[in-house]
């Protein structure tokens, strides 16, 4: 009997897995979002998930596991943590006591029901003999499948993920790049703009199955560009805010809030919001991450304007500046490896920049970082870069002097050109080595003692879900060259990689173990308490009818709306409501259902 609740089980995973690319397996409930780890020091990782309560104006008691197996029963660490909807019902652990280079495996329980287990691992110490990462960048939602994460998943070949920004978009549906062969679509509707909107598009994120997945088996390090809060954003504002949006300040806060609590991210101190931060891999890596868009970074300039030599303009902020020359001068590991957002090397046309969003736009915070270099004798300095959804590979110069290398992963999903006409850049910019304009994919780099190199992958398609990928070229330096030299080899890994990923499942994973979860279900909603709309994210089967009931304190059904198909989110409205305690209620048309109540202010 046990086997056929089994089978019924995957059944019923897979009829929910086939509504939507955003919709989750049945057996993870309510644990909807999945597990993440992140920020992996020797000794501590941070543990993430978020928990769907049964009441969303309740604190929920969530208990943590950490061991060295996918039984739970080696275990080294173990507790209790409170959430609540301050913190969008997420939990994030920063677990220590953990031992270095070793792979351990976690789990969280709310109300009986088990988490899926994670998968994470801590950096090494002392002498380390070779590393690998991901470096991935800018994930349009709308714009296709997440099949990049697919891959590195499939792949299981790195220590880490590193997410050079663009984690999200804050566009409205539709407003930027949507793919219409794929059946995805931004929730809220509209651009993001407060704390609940830039929550649900979270929300609507970590349903999607390849981010899960790659979540679930790998701790990511990340960082943000601009699209996590408006486009080209700058410490006071951004091209995509105007006066209608509100005070740039707030939206910005709103914006940092809702990652620190989605994004397996370690916090400096309650409330702080600074992401520039260091991790090191023993005497082999130093990774030093920064922040080039919402810390310190002046208002952009034109490529001609009067104003972009400026000394006294910046992209980091005097602080954080200072900061990095210190990081890069005490940093005793072979490579410096600088985790950054916009391509640092210099990128001219006819003899003018091309993009002053990059750092071609403050040419006095590099050349002040490149005299740094150079009159410390930095050896092996690499900048990894995201934001332009393109591959590029740069020796970087100032003058006749090396300084470094720089390589720029392509995007997830996010345009690039049609054409790929960045050959002929080269010309004026011989110091560019490659340049690749079309495709989707990531880089994977490898790194010993001797050299560093980069492998360029690239996926077939974002218009169908695929993990087929190719490479496409590869460029290494070794140690003191500074200087890009191409190959045709990739990199192979080693067989310490060779560890079972996390499974899919729970422990409990059967059904009648967790939730109900033949009926549709609420798993977000917000704000709490409600003013004079209410938004909710919902999952279930997507292609059949469904609507929401509105019911008073008594269970008195107030009003009835349909739903579309396919959209997991919706608003409603409730201005004219009294204030006090209502009722929410998603159903299909057999009348099965999941209810919620909530507080009308």
């Amino acid at each position: 009997m046990k086997y056929l609740v089994f089978l019924f089980s995957l059944c019923l995973a897979c009829y929910f897995n086939a509504q939507t690319s955003v919709t989750p397996p049945a057996c993870i409930a309510p644990f909807y979002h999945g597990v993440a780890s992140g920020d992996p020091l020797d000794d501590r990782v941070i543990i993430w998930t978020r928990v769907t309560p049964d009441d969303f104006s309740t604190t929920a008691n969530v208990q943590y596991l950490v061991a060295t197996d996918t039984t739970m029963t080696n275990t080294v660490a173990e507790g209790t943590v409170l959430t609540d909807a301050t913190k969008d019902f997420t939990v994030k652990i920063d677990v220590t006591g953990l031992s270095p280079d070793t792979y351990y495996y976690y789990e969280f329980r709310y109300n009986g029901f088990y988490s899926q287990r994670g998968r994470t691992k801590t950096a090494p110490v002392g002498a380390v003999d070779s590393l690998r990462f991901a470096v991935v960048s800018c994930a349009n939602l709308e714009a296709g499948y997440f099949n990049v994460y697919r891959v590195i998943n499939e792949r299981n070949d790195v220590d880490a993920v590193l997410m050079l920004g663009d984690y999200i978009y804050e566009y409205e549906t539709g407003g930027y790049s949507p793919n219409a062969n794929v059946d995805r679509e931004f929730q809220p509707a509209n651009e993001i703009t407060t704390l609940d909107d830039y929550r649900l598009r979270y929300s609507i994120y970590h349903m999607d199955e390849a981010l899960r997945k790659l979540h679930q088996n790998f701790p990511w390090i990340c960082v943000w560009d601009d699209h996590e809060s408006a486009n080209d954003a700058y410490k006071d504002g951004a091209e995509n805010h105007d006066t209608g949006e509100g005070d740039w300040q707030q939206r910005k806060l709103f914006a940092q809030q809702a990652y620190f609590e989605w994004l397996p991210i370690r916090e400096k101190a309650p409330g702080n919001t600074e992401i520039f931060r260091t991790f090191h891999y023993g005497d082999l890596l130093d990774l030093i991450m920064v922040d080039t868009r919402l810390h310190g970074r002046d208002q952009q300039e034109g490529a001609t304007s009067g104003n972009l030599n400026n000394p006294d303009r910046t992209m980091l902020g005097s602080d954080q500046d200072i900061w990095l020359k210190d990081e890069l001068s005490a940093s005793t590991a072979k490579w410096k490896v600088l985790g950054n957002q916009v391509i640092m090397a210099k990128l001219t046309l006819f003899g003018v920049p091309i993009n002053t969003d990059a750092w071609d736009g403050y040419p006095s915070t590099r050349q002040g970082l490149y005299d740094h270099i150079i009159a410390n004798s930095i050896k092996n300095f690499v900048v990894i870069t995201g934001d332009i959804h393109t591959s590029w590979a740069f020796d970087l110069k100032s003058g006749s002097d090396k300084v470094g290398i720089e390589m720029v992963t392509p995007s997830v999903t996010s345009p690039g050109s049609p054409v790929n006409v960045g050959a002929a850049l080269t010309i004026e910019n011989p110091h560019l080595k490659y340049v690749e304009l079309t495709k989707k994919g990531f880089i994977i780099l490898d790194v010993n003692a001797e050299k560093i190199q980069g492998d360029w992958y690239f996926v077939n398609t974002i218009d169908q879900v695929s993990s087929d990928h190719y490479s496409a070229t590869s460029f290494y330096s070794y140690d003191q060259m500074n200087q890009m030299v191409s190959t045709n080899t990739v990199t192979v890994p080693s067989s310490k990689y060779d560890v079972a990923h996390a499974p899919d499942c729970p422990r409990s994973q059967f059904v009648g173990t967790g939730p109900d979860n033949s009926s549709p279900r609420i798993v977000a909603l917000y704000p709490n308490p409600v003013g004079d709309e209410v938004t909710f994210h919902f999952i279930g089967n997507m292609l059949q009818e469904l609507s929401v009931v509105l019911l008073d304190g008594a269970g008195r059904e107030l009003k009835m709306e349909s739903l579309p198909v396919n959209y997991p989110a919706h608003s409603l409205s409730v201005s004219e409501l009294n204030a006090g305690i209502y009722f929410l209620r998603i159903q299909d048309k057999a009348g099965n259902g999941h209810t919620l109540p909530f507080l009308k202010q």
